[in-house]
């Protein structure tokens, strides 16, 4: 094997990557490349993810080596404070807040309300003849928020024998009725 590969292996072992993935990006055998790797000394990942040392330590982290400053800069001196100044509101957790999907189409779904749709219907529609990408939760809350809290006016929805109108029925309707 040329030595281009196996500096490829060894600089990949030197990364921690496990030895599948060393035989995916070289093309070189796992068996081959823990050869190279154990000959150099490299740690190896074994089946469990974790060599028996990892990650090899560092020469600035052993004792003999001081990344301190020679005359160190205490924290307690005039000009630094670790008071604390004026704390913000916490905001309460979860998104941040953005436009929503359905902000484009406001008026097609005030139009959709106003007609006694659903924020099922709505969105359906949405998909079918605008190219709606959003799902049908952001139609869902975006309807609850321009209803408010006002829930909708029931429809009554009357099931008849095929070739009979309703109103031959002689059942007497008072409100609206939803005709689909």
């Amino acid at each position: 094997m040329d030595t281009d590969k196996q500096q490829q292996v060894l600089a990949l072992g030197r990364l921690g990557w496990p030895l599948r993935r060393i035989e995916l990006a070289t093309g070189v055998r796992r068996e081959t490349a823990s050869g190279y790797l154990k000959a150099a000394g490299i740690p190896i990942r074994g089946r469990g993810g974790r060599p028996r040392v990892w990650p090899p330590p560092k020469p600035a982290t052993t004792g003999e080596v001081s990344t301190d400053p020679i005359d160190p800069k205490p924290a307690t001196t005039a000009p630094v404070s670790t008071d604390l100044g004026p704390v913000p509101p916490l905001l309460p957790p979860g998104r941040a807040p953005s436009a929503s999907a359905c902000e484009p189409y406001r008026e097609l779904i005030a139009e959709a309300l106003s007609r006694g749709r659903n924020a099922m219907a709505i969105w359906q529609d949405l998909v079918d003849d605008h190219g709606l990408r959003a799902r049908y939760a952001s139609v869902r809350r975006f309807v609850l928020q321009l209803r408010g809290d006002t829930s909708p006016d029931a429809c009554g929805i009357i099931t008849t024998p095929a070739g009979q109108d309703y109103g031959e029925t002689g059942v007497m309707v008072s409100g609206s009725v939803d005709r689909r």
